[in-house]
């Protein structure tokens, strides 16, 4: 595994040559945001200079081969400020001048918020407050596992400083000592409404930024000099990350605008672009070669491993989330497999990971955003990262996940101790909207498994599925059903009970399958024969085996789950089925009014999904 030295790396690129690059990136700035008619010019000049020296001085980058492992990272967190990422990237070569002034324009790579569209951009950016938390990630992967000298470099606006999962990222990174990470805080006084909320008193950035475990170095953004000073000192850096607070003036370099509030988020006129490029010093096609990494391996790299699943024997009482854990355990017989928590891990059973391979295992503590983003980062670094919680508090990363899957990133979710099932704990422990909220993610994939054998093979899949997994596990232990031979996929369903003469269809997933089988055990008893089926991938929703149920029973459908009646499992099966010629008729019980606490029997039986609630709505669709 080779190593670079990183004690000294600036070039011999003067300061006269950086200064006409600053202005060239306003330019660039302003005649993109021009063209486009819209865009965050102002945003983007007041960093410029801050680019400037990091780009010519500081940066390690191979731009022809961007999955150099050893490469630096530069995610701008404020991904409003993209004319000036673009401007950049015209800079080093890798677009033409003629594509960046495609900036915003339909079938553009040059979106308006950065995106992996364009192959030097990690993550998506944009929804503020996310691009730090996410390079935290990228750091923490570097330093623990890749075990590379490659620095991770954050462009963060102060309007988003507000933000509190940008404390949540900073916490972190100096819990875990990223000396490798730095954050550039682009200070320049006015948000998108007027002043941001500490201006330019940077001695409160300086102070909060030390509490949270960091190394803070307050410049003059817009001296070359000490930007430069603070940018080798951050390279050179150890025990700490730093975080370097620039001072800043939004709308630099073109006096009609510098300091003026009302600037945000708008393009400058022709007219006026022409006055502010001509004060600029006119258009300039400056070129920077850049400064490239010394080759590097990961000190992890992936290869075959044999997993050897846990098994169970039918009919024993195992809690899904336990066999979640017992599965991750297996996993880690695969060297790129890492898993993180947000501090619950004995009961999510992550725990077991993480006493097999500590070195593998991240702990989030109460740090949802961090949880998500952290994993995001760690798909960045390519590794296969799991990250778990109770289902319910996913919700407070809920757009941070929705952000990972316009980063196109692979992540995988563990939610645990959802629905009403979970008992004496009450409504604000039981997740009923994770179902919907999942579903609704860009490309996701989501899991319900009702026992430990499905589980355990439903994780080992979602390790090498793309996108946003998630997989919902269960509080209580129930028996299991399957044998250890049993296959299961992604997109399928299993039918637990068929027969020919079948006259109604229960579908169930999780603890509602448990309690569909024991409906039909009574149903059966009346003489009506009932198939049941384990709905186990919510999406994508198996919709043959759906519409065969249908048939066969004649659109006799009862489904049933412990999630609120939105979005959820019957939303996946009437969806499904919608378009059919002669669509079923299906009764759907769901968890319909507020619950409190109590036995999971108990919750189930008031909120109407309990065996006997399944039994009367079968026979009500049957005609009894």
């Amino acid at each position: 595994m080779a190593k670079s030295s990183v004690t000294e790396v600036r070039t011999t690129q003067g300061f006269d040559f950086i200064r006409e690059l600053g202005q060239q990136l306003r330019v660039d700035s302003i005649r993109s945001s021009t063209a486009a008619g819209s865009g965050h010019p102002t945003s983007s000049m007041s960093a410029a200079d801050l680019m400037a020296v990091l780009i010519t001085r500081h940066f390690l980058y191979d731009w022809n081969d961007p999955r150099q492992a050893n490469n630096d990272h530069l995610i701008f967190s404020k991904g409003h400020a993209s004319p000036l990422l673009y401007a950049i990237f015209k800079t080093v070569g890798v677009i033409s001048d003629d594509e960046m002034l495609t900036f915003r324009k339909f079938g553009s790579r040059l979106e308006g918020h950065p995106t992996p569209a364009l192959p030097w951009v990690d993550v998506a950016t944009g929804s503020l407050g996310q691009g730090l938390p996410i390079a935290v990630g990228v750091a923490l992967a570097g330093r623990k596992l890749d075990q590379l000298p490659f620095h991770v470099w954050t462009l963060t606006g102060d309007s988003e400083l507000a933000e509190g999962s940008i404390w949540e990222g900073l916490d972190k990174a100096g819990f875990y000592g990223l000396s490798n990470f730095t954050a550039i805080f682009d200070i320049n006084r006015l948000g998108q409404r007027g002043p941001t909320e500490y201006q330019w008193e940077t001695d409160v950035y300086r102070d909060r930024v030390q509490a949270f475990g960091c190394r803070a170095i307050v410049i003059d953004g817009h001296d070359l000099d000490q930007i430069d000073q603070a940018l080798q000192q951050a390279r050179e850096a150890t025990g700490k990350p730093t975080v370097v607070i620039a001072r800043t003036v939004k709308g630099k370099g073109f006096s009609e605008i510098e300091n003026k509030d009302g600037w945000h988020g708008k393009a400058l006129p022709p007219d006026m672009a022409e006055r502010a490029i001509a004060e600029l010093g006119g258009v300039r096609h400056l070129r920077v070669d850049g400064l490239k990494p010394e080759p590097g391996e990961p000190a992890i790299t992936d290869h075959p491993a044999t997993v050897t699943l846990p098994t169970y024997k039918k009919g024993d009482k195992v809690a899904t989330r336990k066999a979640y854990g017992d599965a991750l355990n297996a996993l880690g017989a695969r060297p790129t497999v890492v898993v993180m928590d947000g501090e619950v891990s004995n009961s999510t059973f992550a725990d077991e990971f993480a006493k097999a391979y500590p070195e593998r295992y991240f702990e989030m503590f109460i740090a949802e955003q961090q949880l998500v983003a952290a994993a995001v980062g760690m798909s960045v670094r390519h590794y296969i990262p799991f990250a778990s919680t109770f289902a319910a508090f996913f919700s407070r990363a809920y757009d941070f996940i929705r952000m990972a899957a316009i980063s196109r990133a692979n992540i995988r979710l563990s939610g645990s101790h959802a629905g009403v099932e979970i008992g004496e704990d009450g409504p604000s422990q039981m997740a009923l909207e994770d179902l919907a909220a999942m579903r609704a993610i860009h490309g996701s994939t989501v899991l319900y498994p009702s026992d430990a054998t499905s589980t355990a093979q439903l994780v080992r899949a979602m390790a090498d599925r793309q996108g946003i997994s998630y997989i919902r596990t269960t509080r209580g232990a129930y028996p299991v059903l399957y044998d250890a031979g049993a296959e299961f996929h992604i997109g399928g369903s299993k039918l637990v009970r068929s027969d020919p003469n079948d006259r109604v269809t229960l579908v169930g997933a999780g603890v509602t399958l448990h309690n569909c089988l024991a409906a039909a055990d009574e149903l059966e008893k009346d003489g009506i024969k009932t198939r049941v089926i384990d709905l186990y991938t919510v999406k994508p929703v198996d919709r043959t085996t759906l519409q065969e149920a249908a048939a066969q029973t004649r659109g006799r459908l009862v489904v049933v789950e412990d999630h609120y009646p939105e979005g959820g499992l019957g939303a996946a099966v009437m969806e499904a089925l919608a378009a059919d010629m002669d669509p079923p008729r299906i009764v759907h019980l769901a968890v319909r009014q507020l619950p409190g606490s109590g036995k999971p029997a108990e919750l189930m039986d008031k909120a109407e999904i309990s065996p006997r609630h399944i039994v009367a709505a079968a026979r009500r669709l049957y005609g009894l």
